[in-house]
């Protein structure tokens, strides 16, 4: 069954290129309408928003540019607001806007942590703020914030990136949780892709290869009338994996061998991998250990 947008609207930050444009546009293709979010130097919408929506409206489809600092509340709600005044209606967010900071813990000023956790981080359960009473009126809405391996897997100088990252995750697992009964579905983009923010961080060959349009497919999945929720989808490159959580089997301990000795010692059968399984609240995982402890 191919997949189509109409008579969707989609918010879509960032947008303006990169990653962000491919997502716009492969909106676009596809039938929605779309918010192209771009933050320019003079406060306004920036020339790379409207260049994008010029480009989808020289296609046939419909856009608005905007220019709401996705760290700002105020701008976000109104950036929201020009949404349902266009089109009546929001159906689709892609929080994709984000900033690099890059510098070693040492050297790291507190403000770029902050500014980065605002961008990423806030700006993102801005977005979803913005968006949620009207999804949940409608019993509808598709949400895909983006995360990074830098969040999942740790990279060097990147402590305000990461820990904005794996933010990300947690704000998915409640918000699917919250969403579930209202039609709301919420999942996570790892995307790895040669953009303004890896500009000279990537071999020429492998910037060749990844295109941000070889992200945008899972996306476009992901805000499907039939997309899932609560999935970290990896892409780049044209790859696609998920990537899942999961929690040993691990060892339960007596009170008479309560002690960071036992652990030490029996430390291969608690991170032991066998038998590892996802968990789906924080809840599960207290009852199964109080389980496991009355039985113990």
């Amino acid at each position: 069954m191919t997949i189509r947008f109409e008579p969707r609207v989609a918010i879509v930050t960032g947008a303006g290129g990169g990653l962000g444009r491919a997502h716009a546009l492969g909106l676009a293709a596809r039938g929605a309408r779309v918010v192209v979010n771009d933050l320019g130097r003079d406060g306004g919408a920036s020339d790379a928003a409207r260049a994008v929506v010029a480009e989808i409206t020289a296609h046939g489809g419909e856009a608005i540019a905007d220019g709401a600092d996705v760290s700002d509340m105020d701008q976000v709600q109104a950036m929201a607001a020009r949404a349902l005044s266009q089109w009546g209606r929001i159906d689709i967010l892609v929080a994709n806007a984000g900033i690099l900071l890059d510098r070693s813990f040492i050297k790291m000023e507190m403000a770029e942590f902050r500014r980065v956790i605002e961008v990423h981080l806030l700006g993102s359960a801005y977005c979803a703020k913005a968006v949620w009473e009207p999804m949940r009126e409608a019993k509808y809405g598709r949400i895909v914030f983006t995360s990074s391996a830098s969040g999942l897997y740790g990279n060097f100088g990147q402590a305000n990136y990461g820990a904005a990252k794996a933010g990300m995750v947690g704000l998915m697992n409640v918000l699917h949780q919250e969403g579930a009964k209202y039609g709301i579905r919420v999942n996570t983009l790892a995307p790895t892709a040669a953009t303004r923010m890896t500009e000279g961080l990537l071999p020429p060959e492998a910037a060749a290869v990844l295109r941000p349009e070889t992200v945008t497919p899972g996306v476009l999945f992901l805000v499907s009338e039939d997309a899932p929720s609560r999935v970290i989808l990896a892409a780049g490159a044209g790859c696609f994996a998920v990537t899942r959580i999961t929690e040993t089997e691990g060892i339960y301990l007596p009170p008479d061998q309560l002690s960071p000795e036992t652990i030490a010692s029996r430390f291969n059968e608690v991170s032991d991998p066998a038998g590892a399984a996802e968990v789906n609240s924080a809840f599960d995982q207290t009852h199964r250990f109080a389980a496991r402890a009355l039985r113990g």
